[in-house]
């Protein structure tokens, strides 16, 4: 049996997948590997094929045309047979202490039947030169080593929100909500993260730093030049976030209240980025952002809006937008983006 799947959407990654491959690898044939080969132009697929060939009965290989970050994800959801789903990023890695962990935990699930929807750890900001990595963990807002539901969270703290580097998912939970990301998108982790949250009815947190999150290559998409050349895919998936669910009919409360933080994180970014671009047309796109959650979903425009955020991000006028981008700076040392 597997417990856990892990996809590897690789793009060019000659240089840095066998990192990632290697560190998951510890976890022996509890593990599923599936690098997905997403149109690459390098040695990646020879890569993988050694790995498949090395380790047939834990590495599976998947080549396709070129689909994006998000339909590489599809590719692996749709091919994992493990219990449990989880994207590692090319660049990126896993501890090999928090894997047995991790490993431990969805075994006794299995084992005593249980149905945990959502298993949630820390992870590490790897940045390039670095001293002092940044570790985010939950266990000021999360229940540690229980299973809990959305009524048992406690506050989440800015910065801290469940990315898709401190969650691994349930794989039929998964399927059953239909998930499906968009092709040839960045950004798209965003939606991974954010669509199957109300389908969520039990987690279980393990406060160990499981995932490494490298941040440092020049073209990295989080790099902040990146982003701002990407803007219009960044408003297409927080557009795409406000489409999916009108947030008052979303029933628990709490849950409500941080999917409705979580946007405000999106409308932030997207905000800043068409800011700091200083193009006139993309101060008219950051209206039509406004206005389109404004027309979508007016009690969440409302709170958003005229919340510490939403306020910052539309204060008037050139003076404004400097105090807006200053904002940016500061949570962008804050929080270790690139």
């Amino acid at each position: 049996m597997k417990y856990i799947t892990f996809a590897i959407p690789c793009y060019n990654s000659q240089d840095y997948m066998e990192h990632a491959i290697k560190s998951i690898l510890k976890g022996g044939e509890d593990v599923e590997i599936i690098i997905v080969n997403d149109g690459s132009s390098d040695k990646t697929e020879k890569i993988g094929k050694k790995y498949a060939e090395k380790y047939p009965t834990i590495v599976k290989l998947i080549t396709q045309e070129n689909g994006g970050h998000g339909e590489a994800v599809n590719t692996g959801l749709a091919h994992a047979s493990g219990k449990y789903f989880k994207v590692v990023d090319s660049d990126d890695w896993v501890n090999k202490d928090s894997l047995k962990k991790i490993i431990s935990a969805i075994k006794e699930f299995v084992t005593t039947g249980t149905e945990v929807d959502m298993v949630i750890s820390n992870y590490v900001y790897e940045k390039e030169g670095v001293e002092h990595k940044k570790v985010v963990s939950y266990r000021n807002a999360l229940p540690v080593e229980k299973i809990f539901a959305w009524n048992d969270v406690k506050f989440f703290h800015v910065g801290q929100y469940i990315l898709m580097h401190s969650v691994c998912y349930r794989t039929e939970m998964l399927r059953l909500c239909q998930l499906r990301l968009p092709k040839h998108t960045f950004y798209v982790d965003n939606i991974y993260v954010y669509y199957p949250l109300p389908h969520v009815r039990t987690m279980y947190y393990i406060d160990t730093d499981f995932y490494r999150y490298y941040i440092g290559r020049e073209d990295q998409s989080v790099n902040e030049k990146v982003m701002i050349g990407r803007v219009d895919q960044q408003i297409f998936v927080t557009r795409t976030m406000i489409n999916m669910y009108e947030l008052k009919n979303v029933q628990n409360r709490k849950l409500r209240k941080y999917m409705m933080n979580y946007l405000a994180i999106m409308m932030t970014v997207s905000s800043i980025l068409l800011i700091r671009s200083k193009k006139p047309e993309n101060l008219q796109k950051k209206k039509e952002l406004w206005n389109f959650l404004k027309w979508k979903d007016y009690k969440t425009y409302l709170k958003i809006r005229y919340g510490i955020l939403g306020q910052t991000m539309n204060l008037p006028g050139s003076s404004g937008r400097k105090v807006s981008s200053m904002a940016y700076v500061v949570a962008r040392r804050l929080f270790g983006f690139n």
